[in-house]
């Protein structure tokens, strides 16, 4: 879990932080679902297997989770400042879109009926409803 954790916030530590907010979850988006598609099994380790650690490395992970989760809050607070956004509450918000995201790589499998770039659109366009103003 450390491992895959600490991997995905370096990862995301690259990707360029500029432009909009609409720009910026749209990159969110695509490197979610480019990171964690072709590990499916350490992303269910990762997300689904929190239960099975003990309180300190429980809180270590979660710790971790949580500054890929605030990256993703704060695009959404910035197209809420900007006004492009309208969402509810934004820690929810965060936890369904990461939820929708990640629970692509439970279905999803190369040569099936759509192209992946093709899911992706569709995954752009859920979330991109999901928060516009």
């Amino acid at each position: 879990m450390r491992d895959h954790m600490t991997a995905l916030l370096a990862a995301w530590d690259s990707i360029p932080t500029d432009g909009g907010a609409t720009a910026r979850l749209r990159r969110f988006v695509h490197f979610h679902l480019g990171f964690h598609l072709p590990r499916p099994d350490q992303v269910f380790i990762a997300y689904m297997e929190l239960r099975h650690l003990d309180p300190g490395n429980f809180a270590e992970i979660d710790a971790l989770r949580r500054r890929y989760e605030d990256a993703l809050d704060a695009i959404l607070q910035a197209g809420v400042a900007e006004g492009v956004f309208a969402i509810r509450d934004s820690r929810v918000t965060v936890m369904a879109l990461i939820a929708l995201l990640t629970g692509l790589g439970n279905w999803y499998r190369a040569g099936g009926r759509l192209p992946l770039d093709e899911i992706e659109a569709i995954y752009w366009d859920l979330v991109r409803r999901a928060v516009m103003a």
